[in-house]
């Protein structure tokens, strides 16, 4: 078995935890009881003895389509053969009991014989459970992780897997639920599939109904923010940036990274989406978070945590998985905790002040205190070379992006004390000063006059696509030259087939070997500047492309290898699906988000969401 290309996934989730379908029935990636825990199907990133569900047809099957039930995370899969068809509906309920996988099937048309093949294999594919029947099931355990299964028809072993076989017809169902539990716990009783079908259609559709954007691509933004929802850990609120790890920057490569953490950057972003969008309690909940995993150290603010606030992540290759289709090594855990990235006390200021900005500092509860002694921390800290946005694992360097966010940060200190006196009035005329002083150093030593744009660090001859920021962060007008030269020549540089990579290939800054595909965020960034320079013809034509790479679930992954026709990175991404919202914002409303964050918004503010 080789897992399916990376586009041919959906995804179920509860808020905990995600799990993802392929296009042929089988479930081969999840993760159990968090997003982040050790892997009980992980398939993705070997062969299905690594561990999957697979629930199909026995037959050749001529035709599969799928889609999920409207504003929902339920997921239809309706499988054609010669003698009728047959759907699986999968779904995970999002209440705060064990996480629990149910797949019901129902006939359609004629009657198909259809084939169900459990392999569960704890921790990341190398554990075999101990497996006891219970009548109706199994129990199955290895040291502190158990799983309930429960199954309407009768099982049998075949090797170290369970095996089932049996017919459907229209006006028939038969539903399996799998259930995970700690070992040491009782175990769990089997939970009534169609009741919890309803309870999870109308979970997700109370929470979209809370959505305020009524732009141009609802559909397309509502699936983007489910999608987001789904990356949400819901009992801590941490935002994680993608539900996999090691899904490869470029097939057969070395670049495979665990995305299943909540980097505060990404989490500012998801944030500012849902802000815009009416989720108010979802910005509420990560402050809490942020407050709780920053604890009395903002010096010590990592750029990265677990979702409980975990901040050892320590990285390690699993040697026993092959990688997703040969891309080794598999990673869990990620070395970049422990990086030096300046744009993150930015993005977090930024990320207050999008709050202030909707009229409920009181609900969201950005601690003053703590935003006081990140700015502290950043006075002393500016100055230094950092790792960069793109964690690359060179050595630092003074990259004017990071630079530029560094300003962003004493900007959203002022605006914060000024606009919204939420800090101290006292420390405007001192941060007036720091946010002077970085904006010359920039436009001094992060601008090449040769090139007409500025630069990937200070000093350098490279582009990079972060520069694309400038400009949303309203550092510099759009329309200033040096920002026109900047998209100019990221346009001739770094574009390929209308997609845009992240940087120029340079070992000596990235400190890394092989490539990787074309970058979905920065692509929907260009669109972006297209639009604040008022060519909206220019940036709608790249959001239209972007839109159209979505697969048949409306789900993006981390880039794109346009040679090949492939999704390449973790998936689903949320700087994706991030990037996506933003920009049907900015192309369908007179003052999007890219306007707002830039200060051109004639408004000052957004309008507040209604109440409900």
């Amino acid at each position: 078995m080789t897992p399916a290309r990376i586009e041919e996934y959906a995804i179920i989730g509860d808020t905990r935890t995600v799990g993802l379908v392929d296009r042929n029935g089988s479930i081969d990636w999840w993760c159990a009881p968090r997003i982040d825990s050790g892997a009980a199907f992980a398939a993705l990133l070997g062969t299905k003895d690594n561990g999957r569900w697979l629930i199909a047809p026995k037959e050749r099957v001529i035709s599969v389509s799928r889609s999920y039930e409207k504003e929902t995370l339920v997921l239809e899969t309706v499988f054609e053969t010669a003698s009728g068809r047959a759907a699986v509906i999968d779904f995970m309920p999002p209440y705060f009991t064990d996480s629990t996988i149910h797949r019901t099937v129902e006939g359609r048309e004629g009657t198909v014989d259809m084939e169900m093949e459990l392999i569960v294999r704890f921790g990341y594919g190398s554990i075999t459970p101990w497996v006891t029947s219970t009548g109706d099931g199994l129990v199955m355990v290895a040291g502190s992780e158990g799983l309930r299964f429960h199954s309407p028809v009768p099982l049998a072993g075949r090797g170290r897997s369970t095996v089932a076989s049996f017919e459907i017809s229209p006006n028939t169902r038969r539903s399996f639920s799998l259930t995970w539990f700690p070992s040491t716990a009782p175990v769990p009783l089997p939970l009534d599939s169609l009741a919890a079908r309803n309870h999870t259609q109308r979970w997700w559709r109370d929470w979209v109904s809370r959505c305020t954007y009524n732009g141009e691509w609802r559909d397309d933004v509502i699936r983007s923010l489910i999608t987001l929802k789904a990356l949400t850990y819901g009992p801590s609120g941490a935002v994680c940036a993608a539900a996999t790890t090691s899904l490869p920057e470029a097939l057969g490569g070395s670049r495979n990274w665990d995305y299943r953490y909540s980097w505060l950057r990404d989490a500012t972003f998801t944030l500012a989406s849902f802000l815009l969008s009416g989720y108010t309690e979802e910005a509420a909940a990560w402050t809490r978070w942020l407050r709780r995993a920053v604890a009395g150290s903002p010096g010590e603010l990592q750029i990265m945590y677990g979702v409980g606030g975990e901040r050892r992540l320590t990285e390690i290759e699993l040697d026993a998985l092959p990688g997703y289709q040969g891309s080794k090594p598999v990673r869990i855990g990620n070395q970049a905790s422990t990086q030096f990235q300046l744009d993150v006390f930015g993005e977090v200021m930024d990320s207050a002040l999008t709050a202030a900005r909707h009229a409920f500092p009181r609900k969201i509860d950005w601690d003053p205190h703590l935003l006081l002694a990140i700015l502290h921390h950043l006075e002393d800290v500016w100055t230094e070379p950092d790792d960069g946005i793109w964690e690359v694992r060179g050595p630092r360097r003074h990259f004017t992006h990071s630079k530029v966010m560094a300003w962003v940060a004493f900007d959203r200190a002022i605006r914060l004390a000024q606009e919204f006196h939420y800090l101290p009035q006292q420390r405007v005329g001192h941060w007036a000063h720091l946010r002077e002083q970085v904006h010359a150093e920039v436009c001094d030593k992060g601008f090449d006059n040769e090139l007409n744009s500025f630069t990937q660090y200070y000093g350098s001859k490279l582009l990079d696509a972060s520069l694309l920021m400038l400009a949303p962060v309203g550092f510099l007008p759009p329309d200033d030259p040096r920002i026109v030269g900047t998209v100019t020549a990221i346009q001739k540089e770094l574009v390929d087939e209308g997609f845009v990579r992240r940087y120029q290939p340079d070992g000596s800054v990235d400190g890394l070997e092989g490539g990787e595909g074309t970058f979905l965020m920065t692509t929907f960034w260009l669109a972006d500047n297209l639009a604040l320079m008022g060519r909206s013809g220019e940036a709608r034509e790249i959001f239209e492309h972007l839109r159209g790479l979505t697969n048949d679930v409306g789900l993006l992954s981390e880039e794109y290898d346009p040679s090949t026709g492939r999704m390449l990175g973790n998936f689903p991404q949320a700087f994706s699906h991030v990037s996506l919202i933003n920009t049907a914002a900015n192309l369908s409303t007179p003052a999007g988000p890219s306007m707002m964050r830039s200060g051109r918004a004639a408004s000052g503010g957004l309008t507040p969401p209604p109440s409900r």
